[in-house]
C-alpha cells in the first residue's frame, strides 16, 4: 500500500465499504484561526479528507459563493506563505487527509518544484488543479510523484468517454469528477451520476470522488450510493460566511455540526477486498 495519506484513506475505507465526505473550504476564510481551528471540528463531523481551497483573483468555475470568500481572504492580505504557516500548525492536530485545490497559475508563479516541495514539507498530501489540461499536465504530476503526493484532475460532465478515460489514468489518489456543468453552488436537486461513474469504473481503479452542487445529506447519500467519496464546498462555506461574526466557538460548532448532518448521508456498500 502507499504511504500516502490519501491513498491510505480510501483504500480503509473501501476495505469497509464506507462512503467518504470531502469538505471544501477556503484558505484564511473568514481567517486564518478559523480555518486552523474548523480542519479538527471537520474531521471530528466526520470527514475524512480536506480540501483547501488557495484564495485565487480569478477563481476556475468557482460560483459567487467560493469567489466571494477568495476575494476577502486576498483582500485581507493573505499570501501563500500564511496558508502553509496554517498547514504546518494544524497537521499534527488532524489525521484528515489534506489537498490543496489550487490554480495552475498560482504554481507557475512561485516555480512548480519550489511550490510542490514547500506544500509537502508543511503537511499537504496531495494537489488538485482545475485548471490544468491533461496535455499540459505532465510536469506536474512527476513532479508530485517525486514528493510522495497525489495529483487528482476534474472530469466534466461533457467530457468524452475516452478523453475521461485518459484523464482517470494520469490522475493519482483519486478522481476528480463533476456531478454537473457550469459552476459551483448549491443545488436542489440531486445529480444522476450512475452511468458516469460504471464508465470511469471500466476504465480506472483509482477512487472517484464527486463534487458541484451537494448541500445535504440526501445529496451526499445519492452520490456515495456510486461514488467513493462526496465532495461539499459552497454549503458549507455559505454557512461560514453566515456565521462570520458570531463567536469563533459558535462558528466552529456551527461547522462542526453541518458536517455531521452530511456525514450521515453517507452510504455504505459491499466491502472489497
Amino acid at each position: 500500500m502507499s504511504d500516502n495519506r490519501i491513498d491510505t484513506l480510501f483504500a480503509e475505507n473501501r476495505r469497509a465499504g464506507c462512503g467518504m465526505l470531502m469538505p471544501f473550504i477556503t484558505a484564511g476564510f473568514p481567517d486564518l484561526e478559523t480555518t486552523t481551528r474548523l480542519i479538527p471540528a471537520m474531521e471530528r463531523g466526520g470527514a475524512t479528507i480536506c480540501e483547501i481551497g488557495l484564495p485565487f483573483s480569478d477563481p476556475i468555475a468557482d460560483g459567487p459563493v467560493i469567489a466571494a470568500s477568495m476575494h476577502d481572504a486576498l483582500e485581507r492580505g493573505l499570501r501563500l506563505p500564511d496558508v502553509l504557516g496554517m498547514v504546518r500548525a494544524v497537521r499534527p492536530k488532524t489525521c484528515m487527509g489534506l489537498v490543496a485545490m489550487v490554480s495552475w497559475s498560482i504554481v507557475e508563479r512561485r516555480g512548480p518544484q519550489a511550490f510542490i516541495s514547500e506544500c509537502a514539507t508543511a503537511g499537504f498530501d496531495g494537489f488538485i488543479f482545475p485548471d490544468l489540461p491533461l496535455e499540459e499536465s505532465g510536469e506536474a504530476r512527476a513532479l508530485v510523484q517525486t514528493a510522495g503526493l497525489t495529483c487528482s484532475l476534474l472530469i466534466a460532465p461533457t467530457t468524452p468517454a475516452a478523453r475521461a478515460a485518459q484523464i482517470a489514468e494520469a490522475c493519482t489518489g483519486f478522481v476528480y469528477l463533476l456531478a454537473r456543468t457550469g459552476i459551483t453552488g448549491v443545488r436542489s436537486d440531486t445529480p444522476e451520476i450512475e452511468s458516469r461513474v460504471a464508465a470511469l469504473r471500466a476504465a480506472t481503479n483509482h477512487p472517484i470522488a464527486c463534487g458541484f452542487g451537494m448541500g445535504s445529506a440526501d445529496a451526499v447519500r445519492a452520490v456515495t450510493q456510486h461514488a467513493d467519496a462526496a465532495i461539499v464546498g459552497s454549503a458549507i462555506v455559505k454557512r461560514l460566511a453566515e456565521v462570520r461574526d458570531a463567536p469563533i466557538d459558535e462558528s466552529i460548532n456551527t461547522i462542526e455540526s453541518f458536517v455531521r448532518e452530511l456525514a450521515g448521508g453517507l452510504s455504505q456498500r459491499a466491502p472489497t477486498v
